[in-house]
């Protein structure tokens, strides 16, 4: 068994010749990306999907970005990534469609045992997946094989380290679930600021 294979089954693997390959290819691409100026709006988006495995439309990373080896990845339409996204995503990390992205966010799908016996032993690998019209606040981490659902809102600064369900806003290190999604927030956008008293648009 390859140490692919073992990754892809949920078993302890370490790198190889395939894996740094495949690494080495992301990096290129990753380095591209974050060197290109901000005017240079279509030769980001055709490096997102050079980088990636599936990218959807309207799609919007902002620079710097970090990724391992970007070919595990699926990325909704409407998605929005704010900067410094690291992508830890030595396995798959599927991204939903018009979800939000804070910055310094990190999705990691990788991690050691935790006995000090079995640390250096390699690494274990478990998919990622977050729900359409999720919202990651700023400075979030989730961990390896969580599941966020869709709607859902995870507060800045939380630390996600199991499943989310759809339509509640949880917060915290490690979150916690607060409250669900209501019809209170179908009328305020943000404390008592109605989305009915706003403006019009010019």
């Amino acid at each position: 068994m390859t140490e692919t294979e073992r990754m892809k089954q949920g078993y302890i693997w370490e790198d190889d010749d395939e894996n740094m390959a495949l690494q080495a290819k992301c990096k290129t691409l990753v380095r591209q990306f974050n060197n290109l100026p901000p005017e240079a709006m279509e030769e980001r988006e055709a490096l997102l999907h050079d980088i990636f495995g599936e990218v959807g439309e309207n799609v919007w990373f902002n620079a710097p970005l970090t990724a391992t080896v970007g070919k595990y990845v699926s990325i909704g339409s409407g998605t929005y990534a704010n900067m410094n996204l690291t992508l830890i995503d030595d396995w798959k990390i599927t991204i939903g469609k018009n979800v939000l992205i804070g910055p310094n966010v990190t999705l990691c799908t990788t991690g050691h045992a935790i006995h000090p016996a079995h640390r250096m032993d390699g690494m274990y690998s478990f998919p990622i997946t977050i729900g359409d019209n999720v919202w990651i606040g700023g400075n979030v981490t989730v961990l390896p094989g969580v599941t966020i659902g869709e709607n859902s809102v995870i507060g800045a600064g939380s630390v996600v380290t199991k499943d989310i369900p759809a339509n509640v806003i949880v917060f915290g290190a490690p979150c916690k679930v607060y409250r669900e999604i209501n019809e209170h927030d179908a009328e305020y956008y943000f404390g008592d600021h109605r989305f009915d008293e706003q403006p019009a648009r010019d």
